[in-house]
């Protein structure tokens, strides 16, 4: 085994923050997911940041919606997945920062919120 001297090794451990400060934050993105079961979606409310995906997974017995709403609860053009059938998933890359209240067209009482923030 190589044991590198302490000054190779700090020199190493900068080069590295240098690189991964110069790399666009939309090539950290990260991937999210959200479980549709028991005919909620868990979690309730989730923080990503834009160029984050979302994916919904539907675990439940009946299909289910994502669909994004304005405040009154009319759905926006923002997002809508179509129908997610039991054991299927769709998903979704957050674009601008913001609040974004979801629900399900089918169940309506099915609410959520993803909160899309700067890093």
């Amino acid at each position: 085994m190589t044991v590198l001297p302490l000054a190779s090794c700090l020199r190493l451990a900068g080069l590295a923050a240098l690189l991964t400060a110069l790399v666009p934050a939309s090539a950290r993105a990260e991937t999210h997911q959200v479980f549709i079961r028991g005919m909620a979606f868990a979690p309730a409310s989730l923080t990503v940041r834009p160029g984050d995906t979302v994916v919904w997974r539907n675990a439940d017995l009946v299909p289910h919606t994502a669909t994004a709403t304005d405040t009154g609860g009319t759905a926006t053009s923002q997002f809508a997945s179509g129908t997610i059938e039991p054991g299927g998933s769709w998903s979704w890359a957050a674009d601008a920062p913001g609040r974004v209240d979801y629900l399900c067209t089918l169940h309506p009482s099915m609410k959520a919120t993803l909160m899309v923030r700067e890093p």
